[in-house]
């Protein structure tokens, strides 16, 4: 009986969640959600010009006027849940797509449409910014984002996107 419920939990949940059906996309075809582009990675394992991915998101709701991306490795407790980056961009209330361009890696120069909620978590790592691209070292971390869309600072939506593993 337990289980019963607890699954029947998990599907409302996973149902709310998803209810707006807001879908996000990555806009540089080198990115697949398998594996992180060659040259994506941090600087201290060789990155070029590292940033994140750009997004195209769809289905978003009526009057969000933000959208929260929290960057993360999975595999990373200190870098789990956003510390890799945590980013708003600015959103017209109007707009059910958008076009979110990439922001470069290791640096706090962000384009004016974004905010930096919080910069990446590991500044002794590798160089400080608002986001660090992934920096496992090739050791096959998994990593994601965690995509929000927001009306006056409450979610309206909610998804999660796989990057790819490095």
């Amino acid at each position: 009986m337990k289980l019963r419920v607890v699954m029947a939990f998990v599907i409302v949940l996973a149902f709310f969640n998803n209810a707006s059906g807001m879908n996000v996309e990555f806009a540089d075809s080198a990115w697949d959600g398998i594996n992180v582009p060659e040259g994506q990675q941090c600087q201290k394992f060789g990155g070029n010009n590292p940033s994140t991915p750009g997004w195209i998101v769809t289905g978003i709701p009526v009057g969000s006027d933000t959208i929260l991306l929290e960057y993360s490795d999975r595999d990373s407790k200190k870098m789990d849940k956003g510390g890799h980056g945590r980013m708003s961009f600015t959103l017209d209330p109007t707009a059910d797509r958008v076009e979110i361009p990439s922001i470069p890696g290791h640096t706090f120069e962000i384009p004016s449409a974004f905010t930096i909620i919080e910069a990446h978590r590991g500044p002794g790592w590798d160089k400080a910014g608002a986001y660090m691209p992934p920096c496992s070292g090739g050791k096959g971390h998994a990593y994601y984002v965690t995509i929000k869309a927001l009306k006056k600072g409450k979610i309206t939506a909610e998804t999660v996107k796989a990057m790819g593993t490095y």
